[in-house]
């Protein structure tokens, strides 16, 4: 199985920082009002370490439910794309847990294009799998802490054509209390977000 560790620390720094800017990028532009009463001045910020400025993401495109970013952590770029689920259940319901995304990775330095990896929002169950369907095809992925990724890594380029020609994809995981969770993805806007990242990362 092939995982990089790296990855997996960085990962949660690139997803927070790409669904702030989401968010902030999605509000609607307030009214102008008066002018607020002038404040305090206060001290500036502490200015940032060079490495968290360059592992801030910056958005390439946003199609439907799915952004294209880009970042330069540790000086090597890297692009993916990023999605969360269109709904999120566990069994029993209502179990806590942090919030679940789908992400598609290329690394250029690392020689590796459109890594699929899966935060399911909890500790998974050691030893079990998880799996993605899309449509009438499953496919098995290994797990480790929250983050699943494909079992067969030779079937990932399958995968990712796959996923780019079907409607929706269904995250099945099982925590390591038992919680049973299904996430639903909308597939619309990923071809356009994956064909962006190929465009930056080549």
């Amino acid at each position: 199985m092939r995982i990089y560790r790296g990855l997996l620390i960085l990962a949660p720094l690139l997803v927070a920082a790409a669904f702030a800017h989401s968010a902030v990028a999605q509000q609607p532009e307030r009214p102008e009002t008066a002018a607020p009463a002038k404040r305090p001045a206060r001290k500036p910020a502490p200015a940032k370490p060079p490495a968290a400025a360059e592992a801030k993401p910056t958005l390439l495109g946003q199609y439907d439910g799915w952004g294209a970013y880009t970042a330069t952590p540790d000086g090597k770029k890297i692009c993916f794309a990023i999605a969360k689920p269109t709904s999120a259940e566990t069994k029993p319901p209502n179990r806590p847990r942090n919030p679940p995304h789908l992400f598609i990775s290329t690394r250029p330095a690392d020689k590796v294009t459109n890594e699929i990896s899966v935060a399911v929002g909890y500790p998974l169950k050691a030893g079990t799998e998880a799996s993605v369907e899309v449509g009438a095809t499953t496919f098995a992925l290994s797990t480790l802490g929250e983050g699943a990724w494909i079992k067969n890594v030779a079937e990932q380029a399958h995968m990712i054509d796959v996923m780019r020609q079907g409607d929706t994809a269904v995250v099945k995981g099982e925590s390591s209390r038992g919680t049973q969770s299904i996430d639903t993805y909308s597939l619309k806007g990923l071809s356009e977000a994956l064909d962006r990242v190929a465009q930056e990362c080549q």
